[in-house]
Order: C-alpha cells, then sequence, then structure tokens
C-alpha cells in the first residue's frame, strides 16, 4: 500500500479535487436512474451501458471532424429516442410486475447493448480527444484537466435545467405526481404510459449527456458499462429516491473515495475497491433493516 497520500498534503488535494469533478458527473447518470427508478420501479441493469453508447455517439462525432463537446447536444437528443424505443420495445411489458423482473429484462438489454457495440465499434479503448489543456492550481502542485473542470460544468447544468423542468413543464409535474401515486394519477386524467416511456427517454438522454463527457474525460469500450450501473445504484441507495442533493453528496463522496483507493491500493484495484463499497453498503442496510424489524417486533 502506498500511503504517499497522507504524507504529502497536495496529493490528498489533487485525490479531493479529482473526486469532486469525477463525482459530479456520477451523480447525473445516478439521477436518472433514481428518477426513472422512483417512477416506474424499475431498476435499470443497462444503465451503463447507455452511457457508453453516448460516448460512442460524441466519439464518432470526433473521428469525422467534429469536436467531440458537441456530443452534449447530440448525444442526448439521439438516446432520448433510444430510450423510448427500449421503452416501447421491453420495459412497458414490465412496469407493473416484479422489480426482480425488471432486473432481469434490463440486464438481458445490457448484453445485447455490449454486443451491438463490440459488434459496430470494435472492442479498442477509445478517446475522443478534446484538446482542453490543463489547469495548475497551488504553485503547479495540483493539475486539473480542463475536461474533467468541463464535465462537472455541463453536469451541474444539465441537472440544474431537469431540476427546472421538472418544476415548471406540465409533463414535469405529471412525473412527479406519477411517482407519487401512479394509479391516483392515472385516475386525475395523467397519460402515465406517456409519463412512463418520457421518464425513460429522459433517463436515457442523461446517459448520453454523461456518456459524451466520459469520452472526452476518459476511455470507453464496450464492456465498460457495468461499472457505472453499480455506482449508479449504489448512490441511489445511499441517497434515497427524489433526493437530488444526497445523490450530489454521495456522488462526490464516492468520486472522492475512488480516487483515494486509487492511490493507496493502485489503479487495479480501483474498480474492485467500488465493488467490495457496494456489498458493504448492502450488508449495512440489510443490518440495519433486521435491527429495525427486530425493535418493532
Amino acid at each position: 500500500m502506498d500511503f504517499m497520500v497522507f504524507q504529502y498534503p497536495m496529493i490528498s488535494v489533487q485525490a479531493c479535487l479529482d473526486g469532486i469533478l469525477l463525482g459530479i458527473l456520477f451523480a447525473l447518470i445516478a439521477y436518472g436512474m433514481a428518477l426513472q427508478w422512483g417512477v416506474m420501479n424499475i431498476i435499470n441493469i443497462a444503465q451503463g451501458d447507455l452511457v457508453i453508447l453516448g460516448g460512442y455517439i460524441a466519439y464518432f462525432m470526433y473521428l469525422y471532424g467534429i469536436h467531440p463537446a458537441w456530443g452534449v447536444i447530440v448525444s442526448p437528443i439521439i438516446m432520448y429516442f433510444v430510450g423510448i424505443a427500449i421503452y416501447k420495445l421491453v420495459i412497458n411489458k414490465v412496469v407493473d410486475r416484479d422489480l426482480f423482473i425488471s432486473i432481469l429484462a434490463t440486464f438481458g438489454i445490457s448484453i445485447l447493448f455490449m454486443q451491438l457495440m463490440n459488434f459496430a465499434f470494435g472492442a479498442d479503448v477509445v478517446l475522443a480527444n478534446s484538446d482542453y489543456g490543463t489547469t495548475m492550481l497551488f504553485n503547479n502542485n495540483v493539475v486539473l484537466p480542463n475536461s474533467k473542470i468541463f464535465s462537472a460544468f455541463i453536469s451541474i447544468l444539465f441537472a440544474i435545467c431537469l431540476v427546472i423542468y421538472m418544476k415548471k413543464s406540465k409533463l414535469g409535474r405529471a412525473i412527479r405526481a406519477t411517482a407519487q401515486n401512479a394509479r391516483a394519477a392515472k385516475i386525475l386524467g395523467v397519460d402515465t404510459e406517456k409519463v412512463y416511456a418520457a421518464t425513460f427517454g429522459i433517463n436515457a438522454a442523461l446517459c448520453g449527456v454523461a456518456g459524451a463527457l466520459i469520452s472526452i474525460t476518459f476511455t470507453i469500450h464496450p464492456y465498460m458499462g457495468l461499472p457505472y450501473t453499480i455506482r449508479s445504484f449504489m448512490i441511489v441507495i445511499i441517497a434515497g429516491l427524489g433526493n437530488l442533493p444526497g445523490v450530489a453528496m454521495s456522488g462526490m463522496g464516492l468520486g472522492v473515495f475512488e480516487e483515494f483507493a486509487d492511490y493507496i491500493l493502485g489503479t487495479e484495484f480501483r474498480i474492485g475497491s467500488v465493488f467490495l463499497l457496494l456489498v458493504l453498503i448492502l450488508v449495512y442496510r440489510r443490518f440495519k433493516l433486521s435491527r429495525k424489524r427486530e425493535y418493532l417486533k
């Protein structure tokens, strides 16, 4: 183990700032998962694969000479309609079913997407180079890629726009009403089928934005969607459904945890530490629920 991160303050500052910027991006993906989970009661195992597909859209814009930053506009538009198509073909058949059935259905979608992306784009690791450069802080002791700063800024901007849309628009109010009580909303004239389709489309659009930002900031390949799904799931179960500030804080906390795990354990254990953290959180939640049941008895 390398404990230099604790001996040199600037390394800790570097890890914290990198983690916060990364966590903001995680929070955007998790907010999409929390939205469709809260409205439709579906856990989307294909969440990360939607992110990677959005990243490939920005990457192919880059290959054709278009700056990949434009992907944050193009990718969510395309991914919105991809989300609508997935809903019409698969998700609408499992909305009112058991939660486990939705997990199996979206797991199948995840496998299909991975194979299709591998067939269409190849298995190579790719990056859409943005040429944004770096920002130096604290007498050049801390280096922040401008692509990370850009990604955090765009993530915050889209999150704010979505919150305003959810509060002010007719569809947004219908989505919130359906999340609170779908049956009552339907009785009051809300087209819940339209709401569900739009919700899944919005979730896919957020994944498209995040994917475009990831293709600029990190690397992508067809089989790296699962870690983003796990991160989103972890953030949502910590923060709870419909808790945007909690999602933001949990996302940044996870980002900081990953960066410190990277520095201390090494890059090869970074994703493993995320999976271990998920197991610990699930065990803790299980223990907490069992204690609550004993107290109620």
